[in-house]
């Protein structure tokens, strides 16, 4: 692997014939053909990312980045960035959406420190690499330095590293960092050269003169950052965030060793979008778990030619709505892989 621009190097390849066998397999089973929808297509895909007939999910793994945003400093956040430290102890501790889905369900969790205003490396069960105390005020200069941008890129692909030696076969990443759909909705309006206002929704529960306040900051954010950007990086280190660009790291890593992501909300598709811009081989092995209610999602949808599980109305993030959707990932799999055929149920097929 070239280590220099790890990022380029090809995503692993899927299966055709595992595809084609499972469509058979599908077409055989005790029901009529294309009955159970999306739960069909689902199975499919996952048995051409596994390349096997019957695809199954042994080792989930949730990581939830976190980092703090300097733009906070201008008043975008219903919130105080205090919030970002004590919703990493309340992940830990069991306490957070996420974590009590995960446990549920038995999915891995692990928090990743990458960089929040105020030192807290004396919290104990979290991984912590924090690369800056915080992005800058992305107002009024660059989040992110070159430097610091492939920093937090490479901490994405460190963690998958991590996870996957540990045998890791379904990958699903959730954020945090009060002041990060503000990242997110600059980072999309560069992208996709959208009017950022546009893209730009309630976050923590902005609502009338605190949103348009949101809004009047973002574009002018926007408006200092685009002279600027000539490559999706350069979008990165001008009004992303630590934990976006983890993420994103972590969807390109993901994809190169072969291993499935379940994108969760606006913020995470925005890193997704990022990460397919960068790569166009990551979009393969990219799954997608709900529409969220946070108004710029579904512009990134569009772009990714993306059709979500769900549609629930959450804007939480954090990875929640794609521990919700997960469920439904395991169901279509028992269907497919346990569901009996015509042949083996003595049925007769239709002719």
């Amino acid at each position: 692997m070239t280590q220099q621009h790890w990022w380029l190097n090809a995503a692993a390849k899927l299966s055709e014939s595992a595809q084609q066998q499972a469509q058979t397999r599908q077409n055989q089973l005790t029901k009529p053909q294309g009955s159970l929808g999306r739960l069909e297509s689902i199975a499919i895909h996952l048995a051409t990312m596994q390349n096997k007939l019957k695809p199954q999910i042994q080792q989930p793994h949730m990581l939830v980045f976190a980092g703090d945003h300097g733009i906070v400093a201008q008043g975008v956040s219903a919130f105080p960035q205090s919030v970002t430290i004590a919703m990493l102890t309340n992940f830990v501790k069991g306490g957070a959406a996420v974590a009590t889905l995960c446990k549920q369900q038995q999915i891995e969790l692990s928090v990743i420190n990458c960089g929040t205003a105020t030192a807290c490396e004396h919290l104990t069960n979290i991984i912590h690499r924090p690369i800056m105390p915080g992005t800058h005020d992305f107002s009024q200069q660059a989040a992110m330095s070159a430097e610091q941008t492939l920093l937090a890129l490479t901490l994405g692909k460190e963690q998958v590293e991590r996870v996957a030696s540990n045998a890791c076969d379904f990958l699903m990443l959730g954020e945090m960092g009060i002041g990060n759909t503000s990242a997110a909705s600059c980072l999309s309006a560069l992208l996709l050269t959208e009017d950022v206002s546009t893209l730009t929704g309630a976050g923590t529960g902005l609502e009338g003169a605190a949103l348009a306040h949101k809004q009047k900051v973002l574009t002018t954010s926007v408006a200092r950052a685009a002279p600027l950007v000539n490559t999706a990086l350069h979008a990165l280190e001008q009004v992303g965030g630590l934990e976006i660009a983890a993420i994103t790291g972590a969807y390109i890593r993901a994809s190169q060793l072969g291993i499935p992501c379940f994108v969760d909300g606006f913020i995470t598709t925005a890193a997704a979008l990022l990460a397919v811009r960068l790569n166009p081989g990551v979009r393969a092995w990219l799954l997608f778990s709900h529409h969220s209610a946070e108004l710029g999602h579904s512009a990134l949808l569009t772009a990714l030619d993306a059709q979500p599980l769900l549609n629930l109305g959450m804007r939480l993030g954090e990875g929640s709505g794609a521990a919700v959707a997960y469920a439904i990932v395991q169901q279509a799999l028992t269907i497919h892989n346990n569901m009996a055929t015509f042949t083996e149920a003595a049925v007769e097929n239709k002719t």
